[in-house]
């Protein structure tokens, strides 16, 4: 009787002893997963080149926390600075921003800073909905202008607050000109970051920064320095400098690209996803990790498939997006296109835009031979 009971509790702990063995790894998997590190996303592109529309598509994601163009607080406070002396301060805060610290902010803006006086902070759904703010679900689709009306005086540490939350963090930044510039964050620990390296035709946004030329004044400034700014050829002096970088970018992330960058640099083209919207947004959230949900495809859709003209800079609405994005073929006199193609000729090869050589084919060379070649 004795002997029976030691061997039913033996069996017992043997039992115990089994099962704990086996489910403790789960047990920590578990922990494991909610404790997942964040995915980081940088867009990283040049002023006009459809990097804001390409920003919303992660923005309007529910599991996205995005910021545009955080570092256009370190240039308005240093601009007496070129844009190679601005990098690491630029770095230093989008690694900031990328960990959810937010008190790196500190040191360009007010000590009485609110929410709203985070540059173009009404662009970001996350900012927009809770904890940020209380008025919309972090599911809804989220317009900037509704979002500015209603979401404009909570605290800037829900800022922070609300970027802890989430489970990717994305960034839109124009000025990165260097992708080693970025190296120490491809080898960070801390960090999980994924490159969307988007391009445009240089004639399009030669085009579209013609029609926004007051605004890029300071940018253009730092960028080429103020006396070359200057005359008819100041705008070609800044565009030779944007072709210049895109080109020493896609060398660096794709055709020398160190081991660290494996399967976390993608090269986009704008003009490619005004084509095929959904087929595009698609990839780009695959690189992400990100589920494109039903009611995003429809958004998508509807956004690049409507009747405006994009005349409003800086504006993101529903338009003709593919037509939009051909405008120059009818607005840019020859003349210009001969020298924008000049100085950026080494890109558009690069990146697969072909070069037009006269104003009648400049109206009628089709879209499949403009873009023929494919870059992915």
């Amino acid at each position: 009787m004795v002997k029976s009971r030691r061997v039913q509790v033996l069996l017992i702990l043997v039992v115990l002893s089994f099962l704990l063995i086996h489910f403790q790894p789960c047990s920590n998997n578990v922990h494991m997963e909610e404790k997942a590190s964040p995915v980081h996303i940088l867009i990283l592109s040049s002023w006009r080149s459809g990097s804001s529309f390409t920003g919303q598509i992660f923005s309007q994601h529910p599991s996205v926390f995005y910021l545009m163009e955080p570092a256009w607080h370190v240039w308005v406070k240093m601009y007496q600075n070129s844009a190679k002396v601005l990098h690491m301060a630029v770095r230093d805060l989008v690694r900031s921003v990328f960990l959810c610290d937010m008190s790196v902010f500190d040191a360009y803006m007010s000590s009485q800073k609110k929410k709203s006086d985070l540059f173009q902070w009404e662009t970001s759904r996350a900012l927009c909905s809770p904890p940020a703010c209380d008025s919309f679900s972090r599911s809804d689709i989220i317009t900037a202008g509704n979002c500015k009306t209603i979401c404009g005086k909570y605290p800037f540490s829900k800022v922070e607050e609300a970027c802890k939350t989430y489970s990717h963090v994305a960034i839109k930044e124009v000025r990165f000109f260097d992708l080693k510039v970025l190296y120490p964050l491809l080898t960070d620990p801390s960090l999980n970051l994924k490159i969307i390296h988007l391009v445009r035709d240089p004639r399009a946004v030669f085009r579209s920064r013609e029609n926004t030329m007051a605004d890029l004044k300071r940018d253009s400034n730092i960028v080429v320095g103020s006396q070359k700014t200057k005359g008819e050829t100041g705008p070609y002096n800044t565009m030779q400098v944007i072709c210049k970088s895109h080109v020493e970018i896609y060398k660096a992330g794709s055709q020398a690209a160190p081991s660290f960058l494996k399967d976390r640099y993608l090269l986009v083209r704008y003009e490619d996803i005004v084509r095929d919207p959904l087929a595009r947004a698609a990839q780009m959230y695959r690189f992400a990790e990100l589920h494109f949900t039903p009611q995003l495809q429809k958004w998508v859709h509807n956004i690049t498939h409507g009747k405006g003209h994009g005349a409003q800079a800086f504006d993101i609405g529903s338009r003709d997006a593919l037509r939009v994005s051909q405008a120059w073929r009818k607005t840019l006199p020859f003349q210009k296109i001969e020298k924008v193609q000049n100085v950026c000729k080494d890109a558009m090869d690069l990146l697969g835009y072909r070069l037009v050589q006269s104003e009648e084919e400049q109206k009628n060379m089709s879209l499949d031979l403009l873009f023929a070649q494919n870059i992915s």
